[in-house]
């Protein structure tokens, strides 16, 4: 066995979901003029069969063929809701397709069309390094009275590790529901795998204060922290983050106040905690969309989330002033993957009686996943 599947075993991966059918050779070229006719007639044949799901950080050309547009786990409920779509395409990354696996159920097969469209946030959290930090709670005395709580954007594995330990899934919407029910349940959160997402909601949603929140380094013995720290810490967060809200700064928010009269800063909660902090408004993907849906024209809004999202909002209220916060280009790389080519060569490849790329969880992991992700539906 090669490093890095072990490394994928070691994130509870299913190894022959990754192998995965190579599309070397097979794979349409981008220019090709007859692509979106492809495209066309082999969603027409699969029909009914078949249901194509689209991330919001989705390309134009791959959005155009979604049935339902939508973050994560609306989509993953779109599927779970749709029992007759035999064939799930999703056009996201790979712990989406996973969510959506576990949800829906046995006889749908879910499709993800690059098997290389990751996310690096979710593979920060490996479950080889989870448990070992687990462990070290337990042994501190500590674990017993910590919830973990796990971000959507993170494996089966990890949803797994958190079910079977008494805590639950959040969404970047849920997350203050989700953080208030595990002190209900406990005293400490233990924060997956996204630092900023935990940090903001516990100093911004919760009141607690900076001090309170201590960073878990997977990399380092007891996690870089003395046992006091831990002891004493409400919130643990892992050292996890966006690599594309990660990138904006306060800088970029000084800038775009500088540059553009009466702006509005709009960012998600992935961000920093600074930038959050002199942010307008914070919201989800979805209640980004909506904020700039119900926002009055002529407007201006700098957004801080993912650029194709941005582009899109911009193209669909052009009545708005709508700027990138910054000033580099910012697509998220794992899920630009999913293009128009990896979606016809998936979808043809169904029309000729081979289903390639299917995303399988093993029956265990997705056992203890689907608790934690119950548990959050479950949240009042």
């Amino acid at each position: 066995m090669s490093l890095s599947e072990l490394l994928l075993l070691g994130q509870g991966r299913d190894l022959a979901s990754e192998r995965g059918v190579s599309c070397d050779g097979e794979l349409p070229p981008a220019s090709d003029p007859t692509l979106v006719a492809r495209a066309q007639a082999a969603r027409a044949a699969l029909g009914d069969r078949a249901m194509i799901l689209g991330h919001h950080y989705q390309r134009d050309e791959v959005i155009a063929f979604a049935d339902v547009t939508g973050d994560s786990f609306k989509l993953a409920q779109t599927a779970a809701a749709t029992p007759d779509a035999e064939f799930i395409f999703f056009c996201g990354v790979h712990f989406m397709a996973e969510s959506a696996d576990i949800l829906t159920t046995p006889t749908q097969k879910v499709i993800l069309p690059d098997l290389s469209a990751g996310c690096s946030m979710a593979d920060m959290a490996n479950s080889n390094q989870v448990n070992e930090a687990w462990l070290a709670l337990t042994k501190l005395g500590v674990a017993a009275k910590t919830i973990p709580i796990t971000y959507m954007n993170s494996t089966a594995a990890i949803k797994a590790f958190t079910g079977r330990n008494g805590g639950a899934v959040c969404t970047s919407s849920n997350a203050e529901r989700a953080m208030k029910w595990a002190f209900e349940q406990g005293e400490k959160i233990f924060f997956l795998p996204d630092q900023h997402l935990g940090r903001n909601t516990a100093v911004l949603k919760l009141g607690l204060a900076l001090e309170d929140c201590v960073i878990w380094n997977p990399w380092k013995p007891n996690g870089g922290l003395t046992d006091e720290a831990i002891i004493k810490a409400k919130v643990i967060l892992w050292r996890g983050h966006c690599s594309v809200h990660g990138r904006f700064s306060v800088a970029n928010v000084a800038a775009s106040r500088t540059a553009i009269p009466n702006v509005s800063i709009l960012v998600h909660p992935e961000c920093q905690h600074d930038v959050v902090s002199q942010a307008d408004v914070v919201g989800s993907t979805e209640m980004i969309i909506k904020t700039i849906e119900g926002a009055p024209s002529g407007s201006a809004w700098a957004i801080g989330t993912e650029l194709n999202l941005v582009q899109r909002l911009a193209n669909a209220h052009p009545d708005k002033q709508i700027h990138f916060l910054d000033k580099t280009v910012c697509y998220c790389s794992t899920m630009n993957r999913i293009d128009l080519p990896h979606l016809v060569w998936a979808m043809e490849s169904l029309v000729n009686g081979r289903l390639v790329n299917q995303i399988s969880v093993a029956a265990e992991t997705a056992k203890y996943a689907k608790v934690a992700l119950e548990r959050m539906l479950a949240l009042p």
